[in-house]
């Protein structure tokens, strides 16, 4: 059965009732038009909650409009499900399906409201000061299914998202009566012009205002306007579109909802403009007290809204409690609507005879100097209020089932901070306004605290001119429109923030999103958390949902108030993207996988995967692959067998993403001699050289291999995922602290395929392959290279291993790295060639000692912390971090060095970065495990670490934790297989 419309007005609005809607909420069907909102409806309809609070599951009606209304969330349901909808901002659409969120068994009846029972016990911040006994685990299952609101879809939806771009002269952001005028004023330039809106129809306020612009409706005056855009070919508009980011470059993120189009869900539009018109207007904040979320407690703007756009009648008796002119605005709404004004309740001690005389004219007394102190309800709803003189008294009760309240309004500054401009207290209407803009951004109307109408039109008129000024076109002023004075009400505001004193914790929330209270911030205050920054942090108050749009400014000035000081000093909190909730696939748009940092793959990639490679990200965003599990093969047993291949016949790897640089010029092994700690002097072509590099601190940077190809010419490689910083501490050096040297340094790691193949077999193999490459240990010994063919490919082929067994580096260019490879596979199947991914070769690294960046080289260590004195040289006059070191070692002798850990369990496994103990019991930890492996060549785990005073405690038994458990394991030198090196040179 659907439900009727018991609030609907009988007439008026801008809904279209010649479309009904049907449309479920809970379970319950109901009706709607075309134009509605969710909420909009469901008010007309007769339902005051739809949801619940995020802490204490108090009910929750709407009280503010669009995406500032954060108390309104629900669920989309069905084929359009959908968490997190703010639904006052949903369009209302035939067969819509909705819930409520965070309640349960419903949103009337939520057991989770006994929480409101344990209130003073679990203020802002008692989750850092809770559950940490006895364990966090305990409660961890229980607390994160009370966080968070909405289920994420199962299924994908249907339709897609699609990425767009756009250069313009003038983007303005925001559809109001600034915003249109900017439009209007920049194309009469003859501008480029690009105009958003978050709205499915432009006007902003004046879509709820009873001004007449040239003695017709403001509506009609934005439909000509609107219509006046869209005749113009060079100004694009785009509806129901969000700026939720401000770039650097002048570039706006907008995201378009339900773009026509088929099959299209959104699109996410990156925006770049020669100039940036904000005319994103303001926000209506309310004011603080007790009990001030009750559904029926609403801002005077949305009652108008309700009223003017929707023709719902969201109650039956009102009282208006404000602390600004522009409130009495929803007086006529009111009386147009045959609401009955109780009382209108004004903060201020003066206030003018022309408000005195709306409120006669609205049936009402006006009550200057008096507060509302707390909202009184029965079942879910208003019915009465506390109210009380602001110099003291005694309280009265006055009973409503509407409250319509205003605390002034907020400047919506949110995108001119995210440009990095500054703000600036404005004492006029009690609100942060920009200040100095960082780029090239212009704020105009409500955004720049231009509050009255008529001004507001001026200021978008005169801001687009600036705006479009630069196109070199001529002017053409845009016209004003001319307003009806009866109707038009200058804004003036007298700060006023709460109604209490946070002193007591009574239910008068700041944050509606967070369910934060002036006590919470009170609280903060007494607990230290005097930067605004912290205290928001602290309490939460102003992120998630809210951003800080209605609940920033009012925390302020109470936080002003509290400290004895003025709004300024206190300061504003960072306001980051996105302004309003955006969804993930239009953020992604029409790519998938890795798309805003893309991978880099070697042009073998395809070849892996399609046989069946597990990929792994390795650093510097290249992805290569980690093991290649056969059918029903689990990842230790194909890692097992990997190592097998490699260490009894043959193996091949994907080399590919090394770093490679070429480092060429007069001074280039100067160069050289300066990056490594050891020397290349005697290093001739053809010959290579493993080196270490230091950064300034004297601590291993990096390691690689460097090979002499010409007297003045060097291939210089370094760890894959070290390469980027490898090349920028190469052009440091290069640039800026040795700029006579002459030496070019060229990155070619992308130019190179790399295939290693490696193995007791590996020459075997290779010798009966087509090539002019002379494979024998004479003519191609350890650390050498040469040029040749392979394969009937031209190549270069490096005798370097870093898996502890013989290896050949075949390099050739890019181009031709997929045809060597598939005929190595194809040449190499007779000998059972088996490819080998990363974590086979890093088992192989362990059990030879070989270091690896991120475990042993973690930014702590040198050299001869790792065992590679030998590689310092004491003949060289510098080179990088050497006096560094050299004071280091001079006043701290006693230092952590590589060993290596045998289980007492030849089985275990220690986890990665597993502390180490010297006993049980021991406070302080010796060292960390840095990695630990099967060893299927050992029989057993075999684990690398770092130790205090390593060298000197072979043999003893050390303890690693592993979490709640000690795991015991014996100290030896970090070599596990083949300690002499004879099978790598033969």
């Amino acid at each position: 059965m659907t439900e009727s419309n018991t609030r609907r007005l009988a007439a008026g609005g801008h809904i279209d009732r010649s479309r009904p809607l049907e449309f479920r909420f809970n379970g319950r069907q109901y009706s709607g038009f075309k134009g509605d909102t969710l909420t909009s409806a469901l008010l007309a309809a007769g339902v005051d909650v739809l949801s619940r609070s995020f802490k204490y599951h108090r009910a929750r009606g709407v009280q503010n409009r669009g995406y500032a209304d954060v108390s309104s969330l629900v669920q989309l349901c069905g084929k359009d499900e959908a968490p997190n909808i703010l639904a006052s901002a949903q369009p209302l659409f035939d067969g819509l399906e909705a819930r409520s969120v965070n309640c349960w068994p419903s949103v009337d009846f939520d057991l989770g409201s006994a929480l409101r029972m344990l209130s003073p016990i679990i203020p802002s911040g008692f989750y850092y000061k809770t559950f940490m006994w006895p364990t966090w685990h305990l409660f961890e299952p229980a607390i994160r299914r009370a966080a968070g609101f909405g289920v994420a879809p199962k299924e994908a939806p249907d339709g897609v998202y699609l990425d767009r771009y756009e250069h313009c002269d003038v983007l303005v952001v925001g559809a109001g009566p600034a915003g249109l005028m900017a439009a209007l004023s920049a194309a009469k330039f003859g501008a480029k012009v690009v105009l958003v809106d978050e709205m499915i129809e432009p006007g902003g306020s004046l879509r709820f205002s009873r001004v007449k612009f040239n003695q017709s409706s403001a509506m009609s005056w934005v439909q000509q306007a609107v219509h006046e855009l869209n005749m113009n070919e060079q100004v694009s508009c785009l509806w129901n579109a969000t700026a939720w980011g401000y770039q650097e470059g002048n570039m706006v993120c907008v995201v378009e909802r339900n773009p026509a189009g088929a099959g299209v869900l959104g699109r996410n539009w990156k925006i770049w403009a020669n100039e940036v018109v904000l005319a994103t207007g303001a926000i209506e904040r309310p004011i603080v007290f007790a009990n001030n979320d009750i559904p029926g407690v609403m801002l005077s703007s949305t009652v108008s809204e309700l009223i003017h756009s929707y023709a719902v009648r969201p109650g039956k008796r009102a009282v208006l409690f404000a602390n600004n002119d522009c409130a009495y605005q929803v007086l006529p709404h009111l009386a147009g609507a045959d609401i009955e004004v109780a009382a209108v309740i004004d903060s201020r001690q003066a206030v003018g005879e022309h408000l005195h005389a709306l409120a006669q004219s609205a049936g009402a007394k006006l009550q200057p100097g008096m507060l509302v102190t707390k909202a009184k309800r029965n079942g879910n709803r208003i019915t009465a209020l506390e109210s009380v003189a602001r110099s003291g008294g005694a309280a009265s009760e006055i009973a409503c089932d509407l409250l319509c309240i205003s605390g002034g309004w907020n400047p919506c500054v949110h995108l001119f901070s995210q440009s990095r401009g500054s703000l600036r207290y404005d004492d006029d209407i009690a609100a942060f306004v920009p200040h100095e803009a960082c780029q090239a951004t212009r704020s105009a109307g409500a955004a720049n605290g231009v509050m009255p109408l008529r001004q507001c039109l001026e200021s978008g008129a005169r801001i687009g001119m600036e705006a479009a000024s630069g196109t070199g076109s001529e002017c053409q002023e845009a016209d004003t429109p001319e307003l009806s004075d009866d109707t038009f009400i200058e804004y003036q505001v007298e700060a006023f923030w709460s109604t209490t004193d946070g002193a007591r914790p009574q239910k008068a929330f700041v944050d509606l999103a967070g369910d934060v209270t002036a006590f919470d911030l009170g609280l903060a205050l007494r607990e230290g958390y005097g930067e605004i920054e912290h205290l928001k942090r602290y309490t939460t108050n102003g992120m998630g949902l809210d951003q800080g749009k209605s609940a920033n400014v009012n925390a302020i000035g109470i936080v002003a108030k509290q400290l004895d000081c003025h709004p300024s000093e206190v300061g504003t909190t960072t306001f980051r993207p996105p302004y309003t909730p955006v969804e993930f696939g239009s953020i992604a748009g029409s790519q998938c996988g890795a798309a805003v940092m893309p991978f880099r793959h070697t042009p073998m990639t395809d070849w892996h995967m399609q046989h069946g490679a597990f990929m792994f990200e390795a650093g510097a965003l290249w992805q290569r692959p980690a093991y290649y599990p056969g059918p029903g093969e689990s990842m230790d047993a194909a890692i097992e067998r990997e190592c097998h291949a490699v260490r009894n016949a043959i193996g091949i790897y994907d080399g590919s993403p090394l770093g490679k640089f070429v480092v060429r010029g007069k001074d280039a092994l100067t160069l050289i001699n300066l990056v490594y700690t050891n020397s290349f002097d005697t290093v001739h072509p053809g010959q290579g050289r493993y080196g270490v590099m230091l950064n300034e601190e004297g601590l291993i940077f990096d390691d690689g291999v460097s090979f002499c190809l010409a007297a003045d010419e060097y291939l210089l490689t370094c760890s894959t995922g070290g390469a980027p910083a490898v090349e920028r501490k190469l052009d440091k050096l290069v640039n800026i602290e040795h700029p006579g040297l002459d030496v070019v340094i060229t990155p070619v790691t992308s130019q190179w395929a790399n295939a290693t193949v490696c193995g007791p077999l590996a020459r075997q193999m290779l010798e009966s392959l087509d090539s002019d490459i002379d494979w024998s240990r004479d003519a191609l010994p350890f650390m050498h290279m040469q040029y040749g063919t392979v394969a009937g490919l031209p190549a270069r082929v490096f005798r370097v291993s870093f898996t502890g067994e013989l290896s050949f580096e075949i390099n050739v260019p890019a181009r031709y790295g997929l045809s060597l490879w598939e005929q190595l596979m194809a040449h190499g199947a007779k000998w059972n060639i088996c490819p080998v991914g990363s974590e086979a070769s890093h088992v192989l690294r362990v059990e030879k000692g070989f270091l690896s960046l991120g475990h042993e080289v973690d930014g702590t260590v040198d050299p001869i912390d790792l065992g590679l004195g030998w590689m310092v040289s004491r003949k060289k006059a510098d080179f990088v971090g050497k006096r560094a070191m050299e004071i280091r070692r001079r006043h701290h002798p006693l230092r952590q060095e590589l060993v290596g850990l045998l289980p007492l369990d030849s089985k275990v496994i220690i986890p990665e970065g597993a502390p180490i103990a010297s006993a049980r019991g021991a406070v302080d930890s010796d060292g960390f495990v840095s990695a630990c492996v099967w060893s299927g060549s050992c029989a057993r785990t075999v684990a690398l670490g770092i130790l205090t005073d390593g060298r000197a405690r072979m043999g003893e038994t050390v303890l690693a934790w592993d979490h709640t458990r000690s795991i015991a394991a014996e100290v030896v030198k970090p070599v596990f297989y083949d300690p002499e090196g004879k099978k790598l040179r033969m």
